[in-house]
């Protein structure tokens, strides 16, 4: 997985916060790295404002992470005041509506389910090279019930979780 790739110089540690842990400073190293595509170790803002606004996601997490951004300026985000952006709101969760868009842009076809399939599709488009095993591996922690797929349920449960399988 993406954890793979990240340079062995990286420590959760020097970021650690009250409210915050490891997998999920892990997991913003992983988002960061995304939208990193230059390998500065900076980012845009308005790359991650344009994120924010192409999801069309709306609610107060999304509202209060463009203002966020708004505050920031012009100036690159280095990894340390990414984390700040995004934990600022590690208290309040999402709504459904916004995570029911989310999961539709996984779900591009409207079967309600994230396949493999749907997965590797994103993999592609993102330019990653992620192993079967690890999307597979990924379906079956997210999955519920079995079945092979990602409900919304399953979806909204696992990311509004605050620790994962």
């Amino acid at each position: 997985m993406a954890s793979a790739s990240r340079p062995s110089s990286f420590s959760w540690k020097r970021y650690e916060k009250q409210g915050l842990m490891q997998d999920e400073i892990e997991e913003m190293k992983e988002t960061f790295d995304l939208f990193d595509v230059s390998g500065t170790q900076r980012v845009d803002p308005k790359d991650l404002r344009g994120a924010v606004q192409a999801l069309n996601l709306r609610g107060q997490v999304a509202k209060q992470m463009l203002d966020d951004l708004d505050g920031q300026g012009s100036s690159p985000l280095d990894f340390a005041r990414f984390v700040d952006l995004m934990s600022a709101n590690v208290g309040k969760r999402d709504s459904r509506d916004d995570m029911s868009k989310v999961f539709c842009l996984f779900d591009h076809e409207g079967t309600g389910v994230i396949s493999l399939r749907n997965l590797q599709r994103i993999a592609k488009e993102l330019g990653e090279q992620v192993p079967l095993e690890d999307l597979e591996e990924m379906i079956s922690r997210a999955d519920s019930d079995g079945d092979g797929h990602v409900s919304m349920e399953d979806f909204y449960g696992l990311m509004t979780r605050r620790s994962f399988p």
